[in-house]
């Protein structure tokens, strides 16, 4: 099974939420999930973005790809260099 983390979008319209998902690739966008590991407000300027940092590290441990735009935020938080440490350490 080929895993994700990616957003599902919530929320009403013009008024986008994101919640970051760890899913398996075949389900649709706002399908089914496998657990939340995450939420990312584009409209709020300041801390939009809350992560359960442990939880992200184990699933990239497991093989999970992020989206291009889940890679672009756990980047700026500062979790993909922290996982690429480990990878280098082991």
């Amino acid at each position: 099974m080929a895993v994700k983390i990616r957003l599902t979008r919530m929320g009403s319209k013009k008024k986008p939420y994101y919640r970051i998902n760890v899913a398996d690739s075949r389900s649709p966008r706002d399908g089914r999930f496998i657990e939340t590991v995450g939420t990312y407000n584009p409209l709020v300027e300041e801390n939009g973005v809350t992560l359960k940092e442990d939880r992200i590290l184990e699933w990239l441990g497991n093989g999970a790809q992020p989206s291009d735009t889940v890679r672009d935020i756990l980047s700026k938080a500062g979790i993909m260099k922290k996982f690429h440490e480990s990878k280098l350490s082991k």
